[in-house]
């Protein structure tokens, strides 16, 4: 079967021949049928510096699957063929860094770490809840500790920040958002959004409870201290610049809390494909083709996307 391979930092991924897998004891096959692209796979062809993970080279990439059970291993007895699943990204085992992931038709995964997809979860819905819904969700409740009527702010709304403004929303959270692209200020507002800025700091009126910062860019994370309330709380799971400078008047006298997530939890999860199958919760998603994987990866890297990549790989 081909699978779109990483090789080496600054080159393409290749569309290499690989053998199809074999389930082992306590794991499964799993027949892809929908593979998000992820802005992390840019970091990992494009930064030296970017955190890798395992040994393996040439590595599949792909992390964000969803698919069906098409071979069970010795001793899985919680999962069936014909199950809808997706998998929880553990650092033990993540797909794309520490084994071959989802950018093919068949893929390996241990049983553990498998996660149900409800009945009415599209395929790329799924697939995308698999990392960005995830992340979105943990950043808000795990690390962000958000509770219901909290004022919460949402900085950068792209495909994480989408997915989170709606996810807040329906968590009950009283939603700002800031982002530089007035093209999705729209899509924001009926997203639920109460008020759609340019710079976090124009919501400092607001008090906001919690901010998180989807966009990392080292002057947002800055802002983020500047401008959340009095023993608020900043979250920043965004990484596009690896460095920031920020006030540390701002985190000592407002006794600010900083954090930085990392991940999910299944929990998590679990919570983004139950908002999915209520209909309630609907990414913007764009569908390519299995074979336009690589060139996706090249459009994600230019930035300027108002939704978020899925390659379709099964029927």
């Amino acid at each position: 079967m081909k699978a779109w391979q990483f090789t080496a930092v600054h080159e393409p991924l290749v569309l290499n021949e690989v053998a199809e897998p074999v389930a082992v004891p306590g794991e499964v096959v799993i027949d892809v049928k929908a593979a998000g692209l992820c802005h992390s796979d840019i970091g990992m062809l494009e930064d030296e510096n970017w955190p890798r993970h395992g040994s393996k080279n040439p590595i599949t990439l792909g992390h964000e699957i969803a698919g069906v059970i098409g071979e069970v291993g010795e001793g899985v007895t919680d999962w069936k063929t014909g199950d809808s699943v997706s998998v929880f990204l553990t650092y033990a085992s993540m797909p794309g860094h520490e084994r071959d992931g989802g950018y093919a038709p068949k893929m390996l995964a241990r049983a553990q770490d498998l996660i149900r997809i409800p009945t009415g979860v599209r395929w790329e819905h799924a697939a995308v809840g698999a990392d960005a819904g995830a992340c979105s969700y943990h950043a808000l409740v795990g690390v962000g500790q958000a509770k219901p009527g909290d004022k919460v702010g949402i900085i950068g709304f792209g495909g994480l920040g989408q997915l989170a403004t709606r996810i807040a929303v329906l968590l009950g959270y009283e939603v700002y958002v800031a982002t530089r692209n007035q093209n999705v200020w729209a899509l924001a507002r009926e997203s639920g959004a109460q008020r759609i800025v340019t710079d976090i700091r124009e919501l400092a009126d607001e008090q906001l409870d919690v901010i998180v910062d989807f966009a990392g860019a080292g002057t947002t994370t800055a802002a983020a201290v500047d401008t959340v309330k009095r023993g608020g709380r900043v979250v920043l799971p965004g990484m596009a610049a690896l460095e920031t400078t920020i006030s540390t008047k701002s985190l000592i006298m407002k006794q600010v809390t900083l954090v930085g997530a990392l991940g999910a939890s299944p929990d998590a999860q679990r919570g983004v494909y139950e908002l999915m199958a209520t209909g309630e919760l609907s990414p913007v998603t764009e569908t390519i083709a299995f074979e336009e994987i690589g060139t996706g990866l090249a459009r994600l890297s230019k930035g300027g996307l108002d939704a978020r990549l899925v390659a379709r790989i099964g029927d």
